[in-house]
């Protein structure tokens, strides 16, 4: 591949091509490991403006609330009204989707990388 040939940032080398250098899957890792962590960050930030506008707690409280929740811990501060209740309740949902899915982001390339390499070690066995 030549170095002016671009490529595309969600596209991975098809099982014909060699293995990527372990340059560019450095590489490769460090960007979906950006794309993970906006998502995070993007989560964390809903949960936050939530639990304060809701709940009308703290900023630091909302942060530590939300955390807990990302993680799937649960929350710390009781919910004093329906309005509250529901924006946990549906904050919870949302964040265990969330971190399933910023952990398929992140394991992306490392499980790629290793179905690759599965992949070619297979053909020098069968040729």
């Amino acid at each position: 591949m030549s170095k002016k040939q671009k490529i595309a940032p969600f596209t991975f080398e098809h099982k014909s091509k060699p293995l990527l250098p372990i340059g560019r899957f450095i590489h490769r890792l460090l960007h979906y490991g950006l794309y993970s962590l906006m998502l995070l960050i993007i989560s964390l930030g809903m949960g936050t403006l939530g639990y304060h506008y809701f709940i009308k707690i703290p900023w630091i409280d909302s942060f530590y609330n939300a955390s807990l929740i990302l993680t799937g811990m649960g929350p710390v501060d009781p919910m004093p009204t329906n309005g509250a209740k529901l924006f946990a309740s549906f904050y919870a949902l949302f964040s265990g989707i969330a971190f399933l899915t910023t952990a398929a982001v992140f394991f992306t390339p490392i499980a790629h990388r290793l179905l690759h390499n599965l992949h070619l070690n297979d053909n020098e066995i069968s040729n």
